[in-house]
């Protein structure tokens, strides 16, 4: 781009001759006669990249000159633009104060044309190599918005003298998108984001990135509900459209924007406070279906205050959990997982639960290349996090390195797990890696000492393995076992005989294991015998609601004998220091 310099003297042929000297080095001149011009035209849509500066003029001298111009800048927003001071005086005291008032350098008359030249080119170079360095130090590399300091800098300001709206925007389940496809599709998601938004704020609007999926838009001049809802509106079609030209129509990932808005200045001048409500507003969108807008409007009342503090411990919840939370394994970094590490091996071993420990190791295939090699480790990565269950939890040791953690698992089991795993990464495409693991089972001693006590424990689920399963062990440790196919069965049961625990399944035809608990603690006798839920569903809602009709125990299903007579034993013994259950040696 041509370089644009103003020349200001009240000498004409200074004028010309400095101006002769530019044009011919293809540099654009502005000529002007005096300080009161020059301020006339500076103006932010034509500011010129460097100016020459006479000192000695009537009316407005170079220094006058400088300082209304410093002063035209502020107002105007813009950055001070350099500024050589042309002189025939040679004193020293007028160079030191030309430096301390800010001037970049100092030209001597008459003009030497070549030093006129390397100095007009030593200054704007500098001044753009500056200008880069800010814009750099300003700017989010990935979606060349501001960065979260620089976007509080420029929204503070507008916030305090602008008409306008401060927009918060948080994408919608976004942690999918990495999880499932990769940081590197994570990455191409937000900068088609960013083009929607930039598309799709009014002209002039500042945006910046504030967060991994958090932005902030001023949008200056929006004043009505309307329009906040045509922008939200517009930002969730658009990047719908957008995501799924990346990640295929049948994506699955309910992506989307929430936008959290308040005017400006209807509810202050001060960013920090209008931050916290527009974040407040966005919330509310979060906690109503998501996809959508939220508009501060008034100040919350003391009393809705003092109601509102009751839900405190739920928004900390909220907070602290997952939004949405995968169907599959947990991915904690280094620092997080030795905590977690440490709490579930002492879990583990108070609770005797079996652990399986799995280091996965990859290496390259013949002929792999290096960046396909670290690509193909990320991919394995997401896929042995989508091959596990929630409960499951594992850690990238090294970029070719995945520590996992196995829980609640046989000790045979683990070929079939880590078989799957492999048979599933061929069968996806997976190729280029050579994957060995190494195993390690931590198991506690769960022998149970044969009872001698003859508890009668009545067993109520529709699987003929499982009730197999409960005769075989529960015999073997001196139990007496009553097996029943369904709920209605165990209720007739209990009509006739009074056992000292009840095993019941939770998922059952006819009448489930919640109805049966229910009918059968009106059955007199029947009211206080402890009851161990059984269930291959460990969501919150359900454990919950098994707890909630009084279930002394819960254990998941696939059943681990030595883990259910542990249970078993543990329940037995609660139950006997009660004195619910009497000793019969």
């Amino acid at each position: 781009m041509m370089m644009h310099i103003m020349i200001v003297d009240d000498d004409a042929a200074n004028l010309r001759a400095a101006g002769h000297i530019l044009s011919k080095n293809k540099m654009r001149v502005t000529a002007l006669g005096s300080g009161q011009a020059l301020l006339d035209h500076i103006r932010s849509d034509d500011l010129p990249d460097l100016i020459l500066l006479d000192i000695k003029m009537p009316e407005m001298n170079g220094f006058e000159a400088l300082s209304h111009l410093r002063k035209k800048e502020q107002a105007l927003g813009i950055g001070e633009i350099p500024v050589i001071f042309l002189t025939a005086d040679e004193a020293p005291d007028t160079e030191r104060q030309g430096f301390e008032a800010g001037v970049s350098d100092y030209i001597r008359k008459p003009f030497d044309p070549d030093i006129l030249l390397r100095r007009v080119s030593n200054i704007v170079s500098k001044e753009k190599r500056l200008s880069t360095l800010r814009s750099e130090a300003d700017t989010d590399n990935l979606t060349g918005f501001l960065n979260k300091a620089a976007a509080a800098r420029a929204t503070a300001s507008l916030c305090a003298s602008d008409l306008g709206c401060l927009m918060l925007v948080d994408l919608d389940s976004f942690k999918l998108v990495n999880d499932l496809f990769g940081h590197k599709m994570g990455d191409n998601v937000l900068i088609c984001f960013a083009a929607v938004l930039r598309s799709a704020a009014p002209e002039g609007s500042v945006i910046g990135r504030i967060g991994g999926d958090e932005f902030t838009v001023f949008a200056g001049g929006m004043q009505t509900e309307a329009e906040v809802a045509a922008f939200a509106k517009r930002i969730n079609d658009e990047l719908v459209v957008k995501a799924k030209e990346l990640m295929g129509e049948d994506m699955g990932i309910p992506l989307g924007a929430s936008v959290g808005a308040v005017f400006v200045p209807q509810h202050g001048d001060d960013y920090e406070s209008l931050f916290r409500l527009a974040d407040q507003a966005m919330y509310h969108v979060k906690k109503n279906g998501k996809h959508g807008y939220s508009l501060h409007r008034a100040e919350i009342a003391p009393e809705d205050m003092m109601q509102a503090s009751a839900h405190d411990i739920d928004k900390l919840s909220e907070i602290l959990g997952e939004r949405s939370v995968p169907n599959m394994a947990l991915q904690l970094d280094k620092d997080a997982f030795s905590y977690v590490y440490r709490y579930i091996m002492r879990y583990m071993i108070r609770n005797q639960r079996t652990l399986y420990k799995v280091l996965f190791t990859l290496l390259p295939e013949t002929g792999t290349p290096e960046r396909d090699y670290k690509a193909n480790c990320d991919a394995f990565g997401s896929h042995i996090r989508a091959s596990l269950r929630k409960t499951d939890i594992l850690m990238r040791n090294r970029f070719n390195q995945f520590f996992v953690l196995l829980t609640d698992i046989r000790r045979n089991d683990i070929d079939i797990v880590t078989g799957n795993i492999m048979k599933r990464w061929r069968m996806n495409g997976g190729s280029g890696l050579s994957v060995g693991y190494e195993t390690e089972f931590v198991c506690v001693d769960l022998t149970v000492p044969k009872r001698t006590d003859e508890i009668r424990i009545a067993a109520a689920d529709d699987d003929e393995t499982v009730l197999r399963l409960f005769g075989n062990t529960l015999s073997k440790a001196g139990f007496r076992v009553s097996a029943m196919k369904s709920g209605r069965a165990l209720l007739k049961y209990l009509s006739e005989q009074t056992p000292d625990l009840i095993l019941l399944d939770a998922q059952m035809p006819e009448t489930d294991g919640f109805e049966t608990l229910k009918q059968l603690r009106e059955i007199r006798g029947a009211a206080d015998i402890p009851v161990i839920f059984l269930t291959d569903d460990a969501e919150p809602d359900t454990v919950s609601g098994c707890l909630s009709l009084g279930a002394a125990e819960i254990i998941r299903k696939p059943l681990l004998p030595e883990l259910l007579l542990h249970r078993i034993q543990n329940t037995v013994e609660i139950a006997a220091r009660k004195g619910i259950i009497r000793a019969r040696n």
